[in-house]
C-alpha cells in the first residue's frame, strides 16, 4: 500500500524498498546518498559493497569501494561528477571519478589526529564544495572543526572548537553550501545548524531542530535545505512526539516549510528511524539513507511492529494539493 507524506507544496509518495540489489547483496545500513548529473543514485553503505549505483528508475548499474572503505559515513558529488567519500574510521576523504576510479585522498588513511586537537582528521564525517570547487570537510566525532581545502586537496585553513557558543561545535556531523558560497553545518548535539561565510566567519544559526544529521541544499532561485533529524535518543524522551526522527525542509533563511514523517519514529510506513543521509534529484524526489541497524541496536524499544530495518527510502515528489 502506498503512503503519502507531507501536505501542500510538499507532498511525497514513499517508496520504502526502492532500488533492486543483485541477489545476495544488502546495505546493512545506508550512511549517505548522492545524485550525479544524470540523476544516477550513489548509495554509500556499510555492507560489503560500499558504493552501489542505480539509475533513476532503481536499476543496478555498478559498485565500487570494496576492500578500500573502512566505514561509510558521508558522500558528496560535485558538478563535474567527482565523488567525495568520507570514511570516518579511516580518518580520510577518498576522491573518485564517476566510474569509481580513484583520483586522490585527503588525509592519511588509518592515521587519526589527537582527540580535539583541531588537526585533520579524527573521525571526519562529511564534505561539501564551494562554488569554486574548494572542499570543506566536517571533522567530526573526535574534533570540533571544519577544514577548507583547495580543489586539489591542499589545506587552506580551519575553524571551530568544542562548545556551545557561535562558531563552536558539539559533533560536526554534516555540511553543505549554497550558490553564494555560504556554509551550513549540522552541529548535531547542539541541536542547531550554523551558517558561515566562506572565510569561516559566523553568520547565523537555526535552533528549531532536534539532532540535525542529514543535510543537503538545492540550488537555483527556489533553493531549499533538506534536513534529516535523528530526534531523541535518551530513554526519558525517546517516545516524545513532534521532535523526530523526521525530515524537515527549510528555506535558506531557516524558516521550516515542512516536516515529513510521523513521530515518534518507527519502521512502519510514514515514519523514520535514523535519517542520516539525504539527497534530492532534479525532479525534486528525495532519497533518505538510514542507519537503522545502529539506532535499533541501542534503542530497540523505539518502534512498534518491528520489521527488518529499512536503509534506503525514496520519496517521490507529488503535485501540490
Amino acid at each position: 500500500m502506498s503512503t503519502i507524506l507531507g501536505q501542500g507544496d510538499f507532498r511525497y509518495l514513499e517508496l520504502p524498498d526502492w532500488g533492486r540489489l543483485p541477489d545476495g547483496w544488502s546495505y546493512r545500513e545506508v550512511a549517505g546518498v548522492a545524485i550525479d548529473s544524470r540523476d544516477n543514485v550513489f548509495v554509500f553503505n556499510r555492507g560489503r559493497h560500499p558504493v552501489i549505483v542505480f539509475d533513476k528508475d532503481g536499476n543496478f548499474l555498478r559498485s565500487f569501494g570494496e576492500d578500500v572503505i573502512t566505514r561509510a559515513h558521508g558522500i558528496d558529488i560535485g558538478p563535474d561528477d567527482t565523488i567525495y567519500l568520507t570514511d570516518d574510521e579511516s580518518h580520510s576523504v577518498k576522491v573518485y571519478d564517476v566510474e569509481g576510479r580513484p583520483r586522490f585522498t585527503i588525509g592519511l588513511p588509518g592515521q587519526r589526529s589527537p582527540y580535539m586537537s583541531g588537526l585533520p582528521f579524527h573521525l571526519c564525517t562529511h564534505t561539501a564544495l564551494s562554488p569554486q570547487g574548494e572542499i570543506y570537510v566536517a571533522d567530526g566525532y573526535g574534533n570540533a572543526r571544519v577544514h577548507k581545502y583547495s580543489p586539489d586537496g591542499r589545506l587552506m585553513f580551519s575553524w571551530g572548537e568544542p562548545g556551545t557558543d557561535p562558531g563552536q561545535f558539539n559533533i560536526v556531523h554534516n555540511i553543505c553550501t549554497d550558490d553564494a558560497g555560504y556554509v551550513y553545518v549540522a552541529d548535531r548535539e547542539n541541536h542547531r545548524i550554523q551558517v558561515f561565510a566562506p572565510d569561516g566567519r559566523f553568520e547565523t544559526q537555526w535552533h528549531n531542530l532536534h539532532r540535525p544529521c542529514g543535510l543537503t541544499m538545492t540550488g537555483g532561485s527556489h533553493a531549499l535545505c533538506y534536513i534529516g533529524e535523528l530526534g531523541p535518543a535518551m530513554d526519558v524522551n525517546r517516545k516524545v512526539p513532534n521532535i523526530g526522527p523526521r525530515l524537515s525542509i527549510a528555506a535558506p533563511d531557516g524558516r521550516v516549510l515542512a516536516r515529513i514523517g510521523e513521530t515518534p519514529g518507527g519502521e512502519t510506513p510514514g515514519r523514520f528511524v535514523a535519517p542520516h543521509g539525504v539527497a534530492v534529484d532534479s525532479h525534486g524526489d528525495i532519497y533518505v539513507g538510514e542507519v537503522s541497524a545502529t539506532v535499533l541496536a541501542v534503542a530497540g524499544d523505539l518502534i512498534a511492529e518491528p520489521r527488518a530495518p529499512r536503509s534506503l527510502r525514496k520519496l517521490v515528489k507529488l503535485p501540490a494539493e
